[in-house]
């Protein structure tokens, strides 16, 4: 989301001052509504300026958000649940990065960045992922250690590059994604996950983000996924 004198001038409409002139007269709009001095928007937005609409270069745009449990991670989904897209602005090509299965909340990434999706998921570039699990029981030492020494999964050994204990629980970091992976490991040495929260990507952590909010990530936040 940026300033509308900005997006102006992006536009090629206007320098930002005499933009900010455009605005003050009233001339421009954002989805049928008078635009204020100030305001932001997207570039998805309906921004007409004298009744013409602004067209812009195309730019990929990223979105952090904090998935709630109970929503999928997919673009749509048969029975009718609701679909993390449907949390964030409506952008051409928008699709999530990776997944978070429905009982599982936190950090998801969203693009239209088709390399940035590639470069956070393949397992080449060994992203770090951190996730805070809390368990019933709370696990043992000896529950720990046996997941940090791995565990064979159906589809193979399984081993975090980092695990820490935690209350009621632990936090772990992989370098992989396979489906289920952190209930699958902590079902193997008999612990029933209660809740599920990925809290960082590479170097960039949810923060103070809440279930269902949202933020367009910039370049500096980029660099942060990408470490």
């Amino acid at each position: 989301m940026q300033r509308l004198q900005k997006l102006l001038a992006r536009a090629g409409i206007a320098s930002r001052r005499a933009a900010e002139k455009l605005l003050l007269e009233g001339a421009v709009t954002v989805n049928g509504r008078v635009a204020q001095l100030g305001e932001s928007a997207l570039e998805s937005d309906e921004i007409l300026v004298s009744g013409q609409r602004l067209e812009f270069a195309i730019e990929h745009m990223t979105f952090a958000l904090y998935k709630p449990r109970g929503v999928v991670t997919s673009a749509s989904d048969e029975l009718g649940r609701q679909n993390v897209l449907e949390l964030v602005p409506k952008v051409a090509g928008l699709h999530p990065v990776g997944r978070l299965d429905r009982a599982s909340e936190g950090l998801l990434i969203l693009t239209t960045d088709g390399n940035l999706t590639l470069e956070l998921t393949h397992p080449r570039y060994n992203h770090q992922k951190e996730y805070r699990v809390w368990t019933d029981p709370e696990p043992s030492n000896q529950q720990l250690e046996t997941l940090w020494n791995g565990v064979e999964l159906e589809d193979g050994m399984a081993q975090p590059y980092a695990l820490e204990a935690a209350k009621e629980g632990f936090r772990m970091v992989l370098l992989e994604g396979r489906k289920h992976q952190v209930r699958r490991m902590a079902t193997a040495v008999g612990l029933e996950v209660k809740r599920l929260m990925r809290t960082r990507i590479g170097k960039y952590q949810i923060g103070d983000l809440r279930p269902g909010e949202w933020r367009v990530l910039e370049l500096p936040d980029l660099a942060l996924l990408k470490k």
